[in-house]
């Protein structure tokens, strides 16, 4: 949703550049400006080495650029590592409107808040003056008024089969927690309605899930009960720095990884688009989704800093995967591959079953009109020679 830049790309790397251009010089005891010049250069070759993938070797570990491709990969020894990488286009199914979709999207809908522009109902600076409409808007999307969808479920079950190594998530609905995800298995990208604080930089009190509920569907602007400020559920306004556990994770997961999953994302918002260029030159990604994404022209990768774009119909191609559709068909259809499809069905109706219990509803949740009842329609890979949901 938000789209905080923390750690600026170009600052960072200019930065080291520097450092890297003081060091090298300093360290010349003959030579001069001379030395320090090849030192720089030096420098500057590893650097965009390392940022566009220069010279490193290209294994290419897919037998086919296929989701049946993708499949067999998963079923061999090389595979023990899954990363996904999520957004609003998985929450739909349930109920849940994505940001930017022309007519239905959450921004295109939110001419009753009289707002300035549709994005400050997300920002920073505008929530500390005014609160109301991000509250409003909060009761009518309030989290546990949903229920998981199959993605959700799908990437539970890489879990259960101990190939999920971290979900990174774009949402702020804690539906990955719902379907069973463990905060230690999930980088919410974007914050989380889970918790709550109060946003004076004195205080910073913590509330709950529940305390927020009552709150929001009290109709009252949550305030502090120890220094009476606002409290704002913990996701992440624009103008607010991304969570520290999003790059720490980052750094330590991506070259673990022997497969990416990207589902229902625009792979727009930085830096959380970034990550597809994380992980290893070799490792396969699969995109689920209504539309390719993660495309990049060369030059302006080099620009900005960020390799590893997605290359699904070039003759170079050699290890990205699309399937063009529904986040949770896509699912059903690789679940079906892998002989998990009942599995996964089975999942869906038991925890469904579970939620609705401890509600004392049996109302049923629109995820299950896209169902696990439903065959997945034929797989629609995209490679020519051979969808998101926007946050």
């Amino acid at each position: 949703m938000a789209e905080p830049d923390p750690s600026d790309p170009l600052e960072t790397q200019a930065g080291k550049v520097h450092e890297a251009q003081n060091s090298d010089t300093d360290s010349d005891t003959e030579g001069g400006a001379a030395g320090g010049g090849e030192a720089e250069m030096d420098f500057l070759r590893n650097f965009f080495s390392q940022t566009l993938g220069l010279g490193s070797q290209k294994e290419r570990l897919l037998d086919e650029l296929t989701l049946e491709g993708v499949t067999r990969y998963m079923q061999s020894e090389r595979c023990r590592k899954v990363i996904c990488l999520v957004g609003a286009g998985i929450s739909t199914s349930a109920g849940i409107p994505d940001f930017r979709s022309p007519t239905t999207g959450l921004y295109a809908n939110l001419e009753k808040y009289h707002l300035p522009y549709p994005e400050a109902i997300f920002e920073i600076g505008y929530f500390k003056k005014h609160p109301e409409p991000f509250f409003a808007l909060a009761k009518e999307l309030y989290p546990d008024q949903f229920k998981p969808t199959i993605c959700h479920y799908f990437i539970r079950l890489l879990k259960e089969k101990g190939l999920l190594l971290r979900c990174y998530t774009q949402n702020i609905d804690t539906l990955e927690r719902v379907a069973g995800l463990e905060p230690e298995d999930l980088v919410e990208a974007h914050g989380t309605f889970h918790t709550s604080h109060c946003i004076s930089p004195l205080c910073r009190r913590e509330y709950t899930l529940n305390w927020m509920k009552e709150k929001i569907f009290s109709g009252t602007i949550p305030k502090c009960e120890k220094c009476q400020s606002v409290v704002k559920p913990d996701i992440i306004f624009f103008g607010e720095n991304l969570p520290a556990r999003f790059f720490s994770c980052m750094q330590s997961d991506f070259l673990k990884a022997d497969l990416l999953i990207i589902m229902g994302t625009s792979l727009q918002v930085q830096p959380f688009a970034s990550l597809i260029s994380k992980v290893s030159l070799s490792t396969p990604r699969l995109l689920i989704n209504k539309e390719k994404t993660g495309q990049m022209d060369p030059f302006l990768g080099m620009m900005i800093g960020l390799g590893g774009a997605m290359d699904f119909d070039s003759k170079k191609a050699y290890r990205d995967v699309s399937w063009l559709g529904d986040c949770d068909q896509g699912c059903l259809a690789l679940a079906d591959l892998l002989g998990w499809k009942k599995e996964l069905e089975d999942l869906v109706r038991k925890e469904h079953a579970r939620i609705d219990a401890q509600k004392g509803s049996g109302t049923p949740n629109p995820t299950t009109d896209a169902s696990p009842g439903k065959s997945p329609p034929p797989a629609k890979e995209s490679r020519s020679t051979e969808g998101e949901r926007p946050q």
